[in-house]
């Protein structure tokens, strides 16, 4: 089933426009999206060919079968009570069976776990997006040897620097001073962690395994020693530091890959090291689900668009940002604890509704 064959078969009972043009908050570069439901023909409904979701390619354009946005209502999904509190100017079709469909009726304090439980799950991921503009990490990957180290008086240095380093002095040397790692060899110290004894094998007879096998060896490797050899210093290995690292790096190089390059010179541009529309539509719905604790129904149409387009611009630092969701989850807090409204919707009466609108359909 395409969108093609619901406008062919007349099997749309919603559509609307959504998204940054329904809030109020549409500007000269803002896509129009929609948003609809749907219902499926009888035969299909009780055969095997129930399709619940029919999008485009690109997404901005998307249908709910009716019991799947009935399901979804039930649950209090952000979205898609937005579409059923769509203003009045961006509805393009509607069935009047689609009346029997009440925000009313749905509305619960479930709201708090799904508007703000949602957005409060963005400002985490704008907190981790701050992190990664202002910590960013070298494409050249480092090895486990930046996160070795050798004890030296009461302190230590980096491994590598006391490789290059180390003084022509005691018959150990490569020529000029310093050693390789490859001629190294580690042997575990008892009841201790990240601790090892160094010994050198000048002269690679006795072959040990060198400090890694390779630059991309997750853990250093350890040697068979002759008893008789004398160590030469002592290694500490920071693993956590090390597997903390890899999953950093992989992170962000997956965040780079991904991004979206046009909003993200935007927020270059503005400087303040966060995802600014992200951020906008975040407060956007903190503020819709303070309005449905304090007054029981949900306006979609915001009151604020300067204050939220000028967040969106970029004007606001990041710290009067998180100042503004902070004051924004507290007062959420309270206005949940004195709400009227239930713990949740009344499945029974919402699934009776959405009986009484297919019995129509299909009669």
């Amino acid at each position: 089933m395409t969108i093609q064959t619901l406008k062919s078969k007349n099997l749309i009972l919603l559509q609307s426009i959504s998204g940054s043009r329904s809030f109020g908050l549409a500007t000269e570069n803002s896509d129009t999206d929609i948003r609809g439901v749907y219902y499926i023909p009888k035969e299909e409904f009780f055969g095997l060919h129930y399709t619940p979701q029919i999008s485009n390619e690109t997404n901005d354009i998307t249908y709910y079968e009716i019991g799947r946005f009935v399901e979804l209502l039930q649950k209090n999904n952000p979205n898609i009570l937005e579409i059923l509190a769509s203003p009045e100017d961006c509805i393009q079709h509607k069935n009047p069976l689609m009346d029997l469909l009440k925000p009313e009726d749905f509305l619960s304090k479930l709201c708090k776990d799904t508007f703000a439980g949602y957005a409060i799950s963005q400002i985490k991921k704008a907190k981790g997006l701050n992190k990664k503009i202002l910590n960013p990490i070298d494409k050249e990957r480092k090895s486990i040897l930046d996160f070795c180290y050798i004890l030296q008086n009461q302190g230590s240095i980096p491994l590598k620097k006391w490789l290059r380093e180390f003084p022509s002095s005691g018959g150990v040397s490569e020529g000029r001073g310093g050693l390789v790692q490859e001629k190294c060899g580690l042997v575990n110290i008892d009841n201790t962690k990240g601790m090892f004894a160094l010994f050198y094998d000048q002269s690679g007879d006795l072959n040990y395994k060198g400090i890694i096998q390779n630059e991309e060896a997750n853990q250093v490797s350890v040697s068979s020693v002759p008893k008789e050899e004398k160590s030469i210093a002592f290694l500490f290995c920071n693993l956590d530091a090390y597997s903390t690292y890899c999953k950093d790096y992989r992170e962000y190089w997956k965040w780079v890959s991904e991004r979206n390059e046009d909003r993200y010179n935007v927020n270059q541009n503005h400087r303040q090291n966060y995802d600014s529309k992200n951020m906008m539509h975040t407060i956007r719905l903190l503020q819709s689900c303070e309005q449905v604790f304090k007054t029981s129904s949900l306006n979609i149409r915001v009151e604020n668009r300067d204050e939220l387009l000028d967040i969106k611009a970029g004007n606001w630092s990041y710290e009067q940002v998180m100042k503004k969701a902070e004051d924004l989850i507290k007062s959420i807090e309270y206005y949940h604890s004195v709400s009227t409204l239930p713990d949740e919707p009344d499945v029974e009466k919402t699934t009776k509704i959405l009986i009484e609108i297919r019995e129509n359909l299909y009669s």
